[in-house]
């Protein structure tokens, strides 16, 4: 296919309003557009002949293609892509979206929530509901955030949970599998030797003060203790080297609420196993810092999710300090209400980016 600003320059007004409503109707109904349908919503009179010689020519184009044996038409991934970029109109936010989005950022007691990741995975449920698709999450990176206290609580014989308080008031609790023949004591032990070592460093500084501290002390230091660190900490520290980020997932059931048929269940399947796998979620981030705003990824376009046939819409959010430190995003079909949906993939970002300021 030709440059986009080539093929849009090559287009004259009516081919434009042809190729338009074709895509809008597609978005709309998700079905193929027959020149008979035109007719009726040109702004000009025009005969079906002449729309199907233009639909004719924006095939020629790598614009719209033939599913099936159908007579109709539906946009090709090139096509949604040139609509997006040069004839996409976006409105206003409705002040109903708007209200809802700014009502979740609020504790039900109406005072903005200490726990970001709490208050993260609310935005996402809401971001879901309000679209209708899959909402995406990336957390803040926290390798940046000095630690202020650690604390391992027991569970149960298999299962211990960790609270990790950074200097900034985040708090982030995550559950994993102990060392057997772990104790309440034992824990408490494990934890002390970290606190002694935690305040003030960030993780990455403390698993290397604890791999210093170990080889000093090895002899010495208890073995419980030990096992607590290295089953405990190591795994963090792991993360903050090359594994997934913490990813919040809400409303992926929405995907299959109204299939077209079962190729379309087939893709929204394989979409929900990539959620699931989450391979990789490291690159989610990078999808989003090339600029600043809404970016939209549409099928194969993004690496992520390119054989599900989706589309994404992203958009990163900063810090007080304006560095990018996570995105949110929505999933669906090709066919999202893009004009409905960037402005409050954008909102949704730039409430986040003002939770995360105030609690800086």
């Amino acid at each position: 296919m030709p440059d986009r600003s080539t093929v849009m320059e090559e287009m004259n007004d009516r081919s434009r309003e042809v190729f338009r409503r074709v895509v809008e109707a597609y978005l709309e109904t998700g079905q193929p557009i027959g020149s008979r349908s035109l007719t009726r919503s040109m702004s000009q009179q025009v005969s079906a002949a002449t729309i199907r010689n233009v639909m004719q020519d924006l095939e020629e184009l790598g614009l719209l293609g033939h599913p099936h044996v159908s007579a109709g038409r539906v946009p090709t991934q090139a096509g949604l892509r040139l609509f997006v970029d040069g004839l996409l109109e976006v409105g206003p936010m409705a002040g109903e979206d708007r209200e809802r989005l700014e009502s979740t950022v609020a504790s039900p007691s109406g005072r903005r929530n200490a726990d970001v990741t709490d208050a993260l995975d609310r935005v996402g449920a809401a971001l879901s509901g309000l679209t209708r698709g899959a909402s995406l999450v990336l957390a803040p990176k926290r390798d940046g955030a000095p630690i202020r206290h650690v604390e391992f609580v027991s569970l149960g014989p298999d299962r211990a949970l960790v609270v990790l308080v950074f200097a900034d008031g985040h708090v982030e609790n995550r559950v994993f599998v102990p060392p057997p023949g772990q104790t309440p004591s034992s824990m408490r032990e494990a934890a002390n030797f970290l606190n002694a070592l935690a305040e003030g460093r960030t993780l990455a500084e403390l698993h290397a003060a604890i791999a210093r501290e170990m080889e000093q002390r090895r002899q010495e230091l208890d073995a419980l203790a030990q096992a607590m660190v290295e089953s405990g900490l190591a795994t963090w520290a792991d993360e903050q080297h090359g594994a997934p980020e913490r990813l919040i997932v809400r409303g992926a059931g929405n995907l299959l609420d109204r299939p077209e048929s079962q190729a379309d269940l087939d893709r929204v399947r394989s979409l929900m196993d990539d959620l699931e796998r989450k391979s990789d979620i490291a690159s989610f981030l990078e999808l989003a810092q090339g600029a600043e705003g809404v970016r939209i990824f549409i099928g194969s376009e993004n690496k992520l999710f390119s054989l599900s046939g989706s589309s994404l819409v992203v958009s990163p959010y900063m810090n007080a300090d304006r560095t990018i430190v996570g995105a949110i995003g929505v999933i669906g079909p090709t066919r999202l209400n893009y004009g409905r949906i960037v402005p409050i993939v954008d909102y949704t970002a730039q409430l986040v980016g003002r939770l995360l300021s105030e609690r800086s």
